[in-house]
């Protein structure tokens, strides 16, 4: 076995660079970029120099980061959650999220005449438009479901290539959200929601000891396991938000409360999460793919980046706070674990149970949004 395929091998290199990214976020330039976006900066370098395996030679252990790291960080994470102190942030939103799922398919249709990726792709154009449509707007999910109701599947190269250019745009949105609400507050200051900041407590992590470490450790991996049980009883209820709903239930009794270390413990997943998006950003799978690849990275690009300015303008006369428009569209973009991580890295710790929400609203709007994109094309 080629030792970059080792599992034991690039689980200990994506640690390494969380640590890397730890010291270089303590820096004058590091604090300005935040150890998220380094995290990613830095896998994405080590992916593309092949020091580690990246989309097209992914390996199990990063489907098993996806599978089980990625939902039990978030049930970490909710066991700070006292919903006293997210009770008011729904409202606001659900209404970005819609909006920004609007924004997404005007996007997608702006990109299209501007574009006009029909020329190079021919009439598979149509349906990866409404793929990317269904997958900027709830994640994967959508973007399958469409592929699966024409054969797109069957198509490997233009397939994988276009999935290697979600990927890279994906990966790249995250930079952008990260930076997004320092850069437009030197232009235009917002205006945080003030409901929101009346109820929020400036909190410092305790350190983990080993009873809680214990029951944390037991409380993650039965928790993911009843979420599973119960959505093979109830299959059209995400199992995302089963686990959500039992870590947020758990959350509010005083003796998980009393358990120390559970922000630390999920932060850090989220980080191993995040090296792995940085490794899916492929840069040579959509070179290889020459013209096609090159049409459509432009295309995506151009509808994530239109998506983005009409969320902005839209969200700058209706809920002016750059943090929370920069998570609702990575909500819509990335789906809802980079948008808690986004909540996390902003210490918008109230808009975490709000960003798995509109997450899920993204998986039921995204199918419905990409077959109308493909029917008015």
């Amino acid at each position: 076995m080629n030792f970059t395929q080792d599992p034991i091998y690039v689980l200990s290199v994506l640690c390494f660079l969380v640590i890397v990214a730890d010291y270089v976020a303590k820096t004058k330039l590091g604090k300005k970029l935040g150890i998220a976006l380094l995290v990613i900066l830095f896998t994405a370098v080590a992916a593309n120099l092949k020091l580690i395996p990246s989309a097209s030679n992914s390996i199990p252990l990063y489907d098993g980061i996806f599978k089980y790291l990625a939902p039990i960080s978030i049930f970490y994470l909710l066991l700070g959650v006292q919903l006293s102190a997210i009770k008011k942030a729904g409202a606001p939103m659900i209404i970005l999220f819609v909006i920004g799922s609007l924004a997404t398919t005007y996007g997608i249709l702006l990109a299209w005449f501007l574009i006009g990726p029909e020329d190079v792709l021919g009439e598979n154009g149509r349906i990866i438009a409404g793929m990317l449509t269904g997958t900027y707007t709830g994640g994967s999910v959508n973007f399958n479901a469409i592929a699966l109701e024409y054969d797109f599947q069957k198509q490997g190269v233009l397939y994988a290539g276009t999935i290697a250019v979600d990927n890279v745009v994906t990966a790249l949105w995250i930079i952008v959200t990260l930076a997004l609400p320092a850069v437009l507050r030197r232009f235009w200051k917002d205006k945080k929601i003030a409901s929101l900041n009346e109820n929020k407590e400036t909190v410092v992590p305790a350190g983990i000891n080993f009873h809680s470490l214990i029951w944390l450790v037991f409380l993650g991996i039965s928790s993911y396991y009843m979420s599973e049980l119960i959505s093979q009883v109830f299959p059209s209820i995400p199992s995302i938000l089963t686990l959500s709903t039992i870590g947020i239930l758990l959350a509010q009794s005083k003796f998980v409360a009393s358990l120390q270390g559970s922000h630390t413990l999920g932060l850090y997943l989220v980080y191993i999460f995040l090296a792995v998006i940085g490794a899916y950003c492929e840069i040579s799978a959509v070179l290889e793919l020459q013209e096609v690849g090159i049409s459509l990275l432009l295309f995506a690009s151009c509808a994530v980046v239109l998506h983005g300015l009409i969320l902005v303008l839209l969200g700058s006369v209706t809920f002016r706070d750059w943090e929370m428009i920069a998570i609702v569209s990575q909500a819509n973009v990335g789906g809802g674990t980079t948008a808690i991580a986004l909540a996390e890295s902003f210490d918008r710790k109230e808009l975490i149970v709000p960003a798995i929400l509109v997450g899920t609203l993204g998986n039921a709007l995204g199918t419905y949004l990409g077959f109308l994109v493909i029917y008015v094309l």
